[in-house]
């Protein structure tokens, strides 16, 4: 008998949306020319890890349980049972935001996820329920949100930010225009901290203007801002923390202020849903109920290393951060330190050569000349070695066709040196193609 043969146009579109090829490039072409110095993957530094230390957590969190009354067949299920579907350390995990981020919710309100992604995909199942209705994007994005869109049949509706970042003019315009076309807009994503890919950061007015405009507009806001703890200097409030209606779901993540191969994030969603009969529950357990169909639950292994890290800190992963946000600081003063010094303001100017200088965080963006498309990465990697990710990869639609991403996490300071040095030569020779 003939094997079987499947026509592309009948899997479900997003399996050939080109969102879902963006990653798959960049790891093509960081394994193809190893040598090259890459501002590509927006991870953690390797240098912070221990594997020892695992095993130190694993066994704070086991000790704790039993200190708790726990008996051992208990702590046995903890470790190799499946667990509560919403997560076994939501407790844990509300406490560390209470201290850290002065997010007051209560347990019941979290649900653990397999990292952030996971908890991106239930809050956009649960809430775009209709055909008409409407997921806003700040553009340019975190292609994670795009691709899950995608993934549920959605196009999400993108919302242009400034240079300088976020502003609720734009958004309160794209709002009008989904309704005029029959639309229901319910949720709008953004990144107010030291963003992916763009290094912007919201302002405290904008944050309370957006607040104030989702009250008005009735949508929710899906906050998701995993590089504040990681980042030197004073830190804004979450919009969680702002947040006295109940507009914001905030949506967490340990892989860059722990790590990331635990794989544990989390959402909180303390909004009430009511059902037809009456019944007031919270969105987080509708959020569970559609986790236990898709990843049943978060490994409870995984958990209890998380744990472990939360109870040496007493719940502040502020603290286990003083090292690791000085480190990425001083990277990112670095890297636009050193393009600073390869591309003076006056050999910049006369290019057209121009970049934001974020703060924090681990992105920021270079606007350029000419075309910063697949096959221009693919130039820089093979005749320069040096890789960076197109910022074309990162607008919903259109846009970000003369911008490059570059991520300053991951490097060494000699890594930073020789990089920009590279992406310089790289910036010219395609600038004197382009003139």
């Amino acid at each position: 008998m003939a094997a079987a043969t499947l026509r592309k146009e009948d899997l479900h579109a997003s399996v050939g949306d080109p969102v879902l090829d963006t990653m798959t490039f960049l790891n093509e072409i960081t394994h193809r020319y190893p040598e090259a110095i890459s501002f590509a993957p927006g991870r953690p530094y390797d240098g912070f890890f221990d594997v020892e230390e695992i095993f130190t957590h694993l066994r704070r969190y086991l000790d704790h349980l039993a200190q708790d009354g726990a008996t051992p067949g208990e702590i046995r299920d903890a470790l190799f049972q499946y667990g509560p579907t919403g997560g076994r350390i939501r407790e844990l995990i509300a406490d560390s935001l209470r201290k850290d981020e002065n997010i007051d919710v209560r347990p019941e309100s979290v649900v653990v996820t397999v990292g952030c992604q996971e908890a991106m995909f239930l809050a956009l199942r649960a809430l775009l329920a209709r055909p008409d209705d409407a997921l806003l994007v700040s553009s340019p994005c975190y292609v994670g949100i795009t691709g899950a869109a995608r993934l549920l049949g959605v196009e999400p509706t993108a919302v242009e930010e400034g240079r300088d970042g976020f502003r609720c003019a734009p958004l309160a315009a794209a709002l009008a225009a989904e309704k005029a076309r029959g639309r229901r807009p319910r949720a709008f994503y953004v990144v107010p901290d030291h963003s992916n890919p763009s290094g912007t950061t919201m302002s405290l007015p904008e944050r309370h203007a957006l607040l104030e405009l989702a009250a008005r507009e009735d949508f929710l806001v899906l906050e998701d801002s995993p590089y504040r703890l990681v980042s030197p200097g004073r830190r804004l409030p979450t919009l969680k923390s702002l947040d006295r209606d109940r507009r914001v779901v905030h949506l967490g993540s340990y892989s860059k202020t722990l790590f990331p191969g635990a794989r544990v994030g989390f959402a909180v969603a303390d909004q009430v849903v009511v059902d037809a009969d009456g019944t007031r529950g919270l969105l987080a357990d509708d959020l569970t109920r559609i986790k236990s169909m898709v990843t049943v639950n978060t490994s409870p292994l995984s958990q209890a290393v998380v744990a472990g890290m939360l109870l040496a800190v007493d719940g502040r992963t502020s603290d286990l951060n003083t090292e690791t946000s000085a480190y990425y600081g001083e990277a990112m003063k670095a890297v636009l330190a050193r393009l600073d010094e390869c591309l003076p303001r006056q050999d910049r100017d006369a290019l057209g050569i121009r970049w934001n200088s974020p703060d924090g965080g681990f992105f920021l963006t270079v606007d350029v000349p000419f075309r910063t498309d697949d096959a221009a990465l693919a130039r820089a990697a093979e005749e320069h070695g040096v890789i960076w990710t197109p910022m074309s990869y990162f607008h919903p639609g259109s846009g970000g066709e003369q911008s490059l991403r570059l991520s300053v996490s991951y490097l060494t300071q000699a890594d930073i040196s020789e990089g920009v040095a590279r992406l310089t030569r790289f910036i010219k020779s395609e600038s004197a193609k382009a003139g």
